[in-house]
């Protein structure tokens, strides 16, 4: 009877700690890509993005916390125009040899009531790390339709200076404010 009361004791204690467990989720790279825009020699706006990307994503709502762990792969940079791209990826820009990935680790997520609203963390380019904000734009997690699997998705952008990571090919004549956009899928661990 003592050992029931005690282990019924302790799964009563657990309760609060299994309620508060952040729920773990990896992104589907099918479904996950980075965008950007920069202002192109003051005439147009270029759009471009990266075609491979992995990482992690938790969240726990309840305690009103979370995290993103994301890597790009440099070398799937497209705008479109290969003779572009393959200029993208030399040293001018991206150096995707001696810098192959982009990572973004955040080191916060700040909710408004239950919904996380922006993402604090560090970006890293061409070795260089500095904090980087992303403002969530849309997020909603429910069951897949088809696959039957929980499934967060999500948008979120940011504002960055390419110069500030030392990327000054061009400038000013190609923009200096990159505009971030993250579109991502993930499914629950």
């Amino acid at each position: 009877m003592l050992k029931r009361n005690i282990i019924a004791v302790l799964l009563l204690a657990s309760l609060p700690f299994a309620a508060h467990a952040a729920d773990s989720y990896s992104m589907d790279p099918q479904h996950t890509y980075a965008h950007f825009s920069v202002n192109h020699l003051g005439f147009s706006t270029m759009q471009g993005r990266f075609d491979k990307s992995s990482g992690k994503v938790t969240l726990n709502r309840a305690a009103k916390s979370g995290s993103v762990d994301v890597t790009i792969e440099a070398a799937s940079i497209t705008t479109g125009f290969g003779k572009r791209d393959d200029h993208l990826r030399s040293p001018d820009f991206f150096n995707v040899v001696e810098f192959p990935n982009l990572t973004y680790k955040s080191s916060a997520v700040r909710f408004k009531g239950d919904t996380p609203v922006s993402v604090e963390g560090n970006l890293t380019l061409l070795g260089v790390t500095k904090p980087v904000t992303l403002t969530i734009l849309a997020l909603k997690c429910a069951n897949h339709p088809m696959k039957k699997k929980e499934l967060c998705g999500a948008d979120a952008s940011a504002q960055i200076k390419r110069s500030d990571f030392g990327m000054k090919f061009g400038l000013p004549n190609i923009g200096d404010d990159i505009k971030l956009v993250f579109e991502v899928e993930a499914y629950k661990d």
